[in-house]
């Protein structure tokens, strides 16, 4: 039995060895650095959504996408999956509840309508926050329902706050409307008027196919967008650049691609997408989730800011929401006789699961979790204009990704298949 257990060890030890070989040709630190150094560079005017800046980066990643080889998603025309976002501009507001004007600033409307006029009449759900009620805005604007939430003026503060958050949108059927009142009207009436801008936005998604299983798919992600410009300072550079945040993540999705395509072993779909909009409110991650059937995802690796050390050094990454799924564990289990280690997030006050681009499928039940190594407590260049290439090491991010591709394989071979998330169990 001895003799047994030592052949297996050996063997599984050569194994890896043989693996590492492999992946060392095929994921090399000078292509990742040219990679990352051309995300992060002063060309891309630091990424910013509806910026000349996205759109060049867009062009290099979908170049990049075309050079290795991979497909376009859903037979679509090119690798730029594109979509509208609408930016309101407010013109007017009034109302009258029962024999009472309610003043426009007490007022706030989320429509994509040009004019929306309602009454008591009206298919809307009334809602009513007292003064004793917390009063969380975000819980209304991330629901479905035609809504009209009357708020007590004890919670001015908070509405007041929210009369200036006019964010763009996607064009949607759906109206919400805020009245700053302490009553509950027997007859009301409202009326708004908005105008609205048209705004382009594109993701940058690419695949290979599956050979036994194509209809099931393993996603590896990134965003592409950043920050874009700070008006100008004599004192400092004007541009975010981005290189950890998240140009590191995007390079990784790219690396991946070449060496998965290089491979040739994927029994799943492996469909790679660099994501735009996510510092303005994840919506390029929320637009491709609405174009893939959640039963189908096996898996998401959604990875940001790879640059730097995690809090455990070297050779290490931690990943969001560990415990939701058994994912973490399949990737440390391809990962035993490395010197790699994947650890649960360390920084679970900061709900970092639900601040990323694998939030949305994640919430629809897909084993999707975010991998980095970002110190959040003290990540000293995170959203400043000294977020450069130089920050970064290269050679353990390369390593991150070479740690990436090892332990997902099993996953893209489709000898393995991680837990859902319990959805019920989400905030």
């Amino acid at each position: 039995m001895k003799r047994i257990l030592i052949i297996i060890c050996c063997f599984a030890v050569a194994n890896l060895s043989f693996s590492q070989n492999k992946i060392d040709e095929l994921i090399k630190i000078s292509e990742v650095e040219r990679i990352e150094k051309t995300l992060a560079s002063d060309e891309m005017q630091g990424r910013r959504t509806f910026s000349v800046g996205i759109d060049k980066a867009a062009a290099f990643i979908a170049g990049e996408f075309q050079k290795t080889g991979l497909q376009v998603l859903n037979g679509s025309s090119g690798y730029l999956q594109q979509f509208v976002m609408v930016k309101p501009k407010f013109i007017s507001a009034t109302g009258i509840f029962d024999s009472s004007v309610i003043e426009q600033k007490n007022i706030i409307v989320f429509t994509t309508k040009p004019v929306i006029k309602i009454n008591n009449q009206s298919n809307f759900e009334i809602v009513q926050v007292k003064a004793t009620d917390t009063f969380r805005a975000g819980a209304f604007i991330q629901g479905k329902k035609n809504l009209l939430v009357l708020v007590h003026p004890a919670h001015e503060r908070i509405f007041n706050n929210l009369a200036r958050y006019k964010p763009e949108t996607f064009p949607t059927e759906r109206t919400l409307i805020f009245v700053m009142t302490d009553k509950l009207p027997g007859n009301f009436s409202l009326e708004a008027t908005h105008e609205f801008t048209e705004m382009k936005l594109a993701n940058v998604v690419g695949i290979i196919p599956g050979k036994s299983r194509p209809q099931e798919y393993v996603i590896f992600s990134g965003h592409y967008d950043h920050l874009g410009i700070a008006k100008p300072n004599a004192a400092m550079d004007s541009i975010f650049n981005g290189a950890n945040d998240d140009a590191s993540g995007t390079t990784a999705v790219i690396a991946l691609a070449e060496y998965f395509k290089k491979m040739n072993n994927n029994e799943r779909t492996l469909v790679f997408v660099a994501f735009t909009a996510e510092e303005s409110g994840g919506f390029g991650s929320q637009y491709f989730s609405q174009q893939m059937d959640p039963a189908k995802v096996v898996a998401m690796f959604n990875i940001e800011m790879i640059g730097t050390h995690s809090k455990w050094g070297a050779n290490s990454a931690f990943i969001t929401g560990y415990e939701k799924t058994d994912m973490g564990k399949i990737l440390e289990k391809n990962l035993q006789g490395s010197q790699f280690k994947f650890y649960p997030d360390p920084y679970p006050d900061q709900q970092l699961f639900y601040r990323s681009d694998n939030a949305t499928l994640a919430r629809l039940g897909v084993a999707a979790h975010t991998i980095s190594t970002s110190k959040m407590d003290v990540e000293k260049f995170y959203h400043t204009q000294d977020d450069e290439i130089e920050t970064l090491d290269m050679k353990n991010m390369t390593e991150i990704i070479k740690a990436i591709a090892i332990s997902s394989t099993s996953i893209v071979t489709a000898k393995e298949t991680p837990s859902r998330v319990d959805t019920s169990k989400l905030r």
